[in-house]
């Protein structure tokens, strides 16, 4: 059977120039978006209990949109006024200019590196003075911890959200030619909606080397993984597999 429907375990893109709708388009393909992850916010008094003092920091390291906002809502719900001098260390400049939601901007020390986190690295070296707040979600990338204690930084790292399974009951089933997933979540996010799941002829899609070992962990076929070489989309590594079944 080919590939003719599609079910993306992310929110639709907002903007009309997706590749995926250009995808959908050149190969008649139905292509449907669903997030089977979410975030919750941690609440305030559970966050007491990893003993962080936010106010015993003078810098925060801010790896996305979600980071940020919960960052300041733990900072209003504990009654935390951040100071003026706080510094903010963030992924990438739309990150940076997200900080606008809660800070003058430029009355801020803000500091943003060019999309990863060992680009941002390289700034919060220069910065070893700086006590770093990291917050972070229950489920996080390892390598931040690890290139952070590399470099003897000192830092707490906080969890201020988590990533919970989505509530699909409403699909009823998953009956799509491919699934599509970018994180281990997604995957245990399928398995306990659907724990009757069999993969039969479904094409599993992964995008990142920890999402594709979660679905070899999960004892499921993959059959489409990126970034790979001349595939560093998702997008591409599914358009080339599509032309390999023509």
């Amino acid at each position: 059977m080919k590939v003719k429907t599609i079910l993306v375990s992310q929110p639709e893109p907002s903007t009309e120039k997706s590749p995926y709708f250009d995808l959908a388009s050149k190969y008649k393909l139905k292509i449907d978006f669903r997030p089977f992850i979410k975030v919750e916010a941690v609440a305030a008094k559970d966050f007491r209990k990893q003993k962080i003092s936010i106010l015993e920091h003078t810098a925060v390291i801010l790896t996305s949109r979600n980071a940020v906002d919960h960052f300041f809502r733990m900072c209003t719900e504990m009654r935390v006024t951040v100071p003026d001098s706080m510094k903010y260390f963030c992924i990438s400049e739309a990150s940076a200019y997200y900080l606008q939601k809660y800070v003058t901007y430029r009355k801020r020390k803000i500091f943003f590196g060019s999309q990863t986190f060992s680009d941002l690295m390289d700034i919060i070296k220069k910065h070893k003075n700086e006590k770093f707040l990291l917050p972070v979600s229950d489920i996080h990338k390892q390598d931040m911890i690890t290139m952070l204690n590399a470099a003897n930084i000192r830092y707490s790292k906080g969890i201020f959200y988590k990533t919970v399974a989505s509530d699909l009951s409403d699909l009823k089933d998953v009956n799509y030619d491919m699934l599509v997933f970018f994180s281990p979540s997604g995957i245990k996010s399928l398995l306990e909606n659907f724990p009757d799941f069999r993969q039969n002829g479904t094409r599993i899609a992964a995008f990142g080397p920890t999402t594709s070992q979660a679905v070899k962990d999960a004892g499921l076929r993959l059959d489409v993984h990126a970034p790979a070489p001349g595939t560093p989309s998702m997008t591409m590594a599914i358009e080339q597999y599509i032309k390999k079944e023509k």
